[in-house]
């Protein structure tokens, strides 16, 4: 069922590479640069603090950049130890791939893709191991820290829009700065008013499990993460929410993830970084909306 939608309702880049892509053994960062070779998208390797980072731009910085900052588009295309990673994160890879394709046809130019390595961390690492986290000083220096980040996760699974609200919380709760604090809200409002031009009606505001956006938020950047729920999910989620006023804290916790509390997340976030993150959970024909959404946020 999968393999035939792909086929008959996704076909040709970057889709009919999935399965691949999600193989045990799978060299996902040569199959990239094949992939980018196939779909005549240029890009470059970033390499710093260990990490492989693939940057895709329109048009080199001195000729858009310095005029207006870019819209950074981000999805991480590394994955858990044991996991195929169909939904964490290889859906959204492919996602933002497809966008990059339709971006460059419709000849727009003020916006970035970023495949980030390093998202996943293993026992014992902190915010400070993962690739985003020295990406952003990076990203500093080219003078790239004025621009909206949107950070793809997870969004391979339902067909809601989650639009995430974790970083605002920590900066809430925790302070940050007011600088930092306007940039987050004005990511997410950002957001919010793309899902009202497209009249998309499934959308939610709500914590999410962190992603790239928790690097970025520990250098200094402001970055709003995007995901996708099933509907019946997304009700008792918002169920969870009113009665738990530690909601946020069990979804950015590991440690509170892996104790019983874990059966209170939404059963698609308990499948990430597991065994059971196969094709089989998917749900292509949501697929594209996504697509559509990213390519909204950068044509607006």
């Amino acid at each position: 069922m999968f393999d035939s939608y792909l086929k008959e309702k996704l076909p040709g880049i970057p889709w009919r590479r999935f399965r691949e892509f999600i193989a045990p053994a799978a060299d996902r960062f040569s199959m990239l640069k094949e992939l980018f070779a196939e779909a005549a998208l240029d890009y470059s390797v970033f390499e710093i603090a260990g990490n492989r980072h693939f940057i895709l731009a329109a048009a080199p910085p001195e000729e858009e950049f310095l005029r207006r900052p870019p819209v950074i588009l981000v999805a991480h295309y590394d994955r858990a130890r044991g996991s195929p990673g169909a939904n964490d994160n290889s859906t959204a890879v492919f996602i933002l791939l497809e966008t990059a394709v339709k971006l460059k046809k419709s000849g727009e130019k003020n916006w970035v893709i970023i495949f980030t390595d390093k998202e996943e961390l293993s026992s014992g690492e902190s915010i400070q191991n993962q690739g985003s986290y020295t990406l952003a000083t990076g990203l500093k220096t080219v003078k790239m820290d004025n621009s909206r980040i949107f950070c793809f996760d997870a969004c391979g699974t339902g067909d809601t829009l989650i639009i995430s609200t974790t970083i605002e919380s920590l900066l809430q709760r925790d302070g940050g700065g007011e600088r930092l604090r306007d940039s987050t809200l004005e990511l997410r409002n950002y957001a919010m008013s793309i899902t009202r031009e497209l009249a998309m009606k499934k959308v939610l505001l709500a914590p999410t499990p962190f992603s790239d956006d928790a690097g970025f938020l520990r250098a200094g950047l402001a970055a709003q993460t995007i995901t996708m729920l099933p509907s019946a999910e997304c009700i008792q989620l918002r169920a969870d929410l009113r009665k738990n006023n530690e909601y946020t804290d069990i979804l950015i916790s590991a440690e509170l993830r892996q104790n019983n509390r874990i059966k209170s997340i939404p059963e698609t976030w308990r499948y990430l970084n597991t065994p059971g993150d196969s094709y089989l959970r998917l749900t292509p024909e949501h697929f594209r909306t996504v697509v559509r959404f990213a390519e909204a946020l950068v044509k607006r």
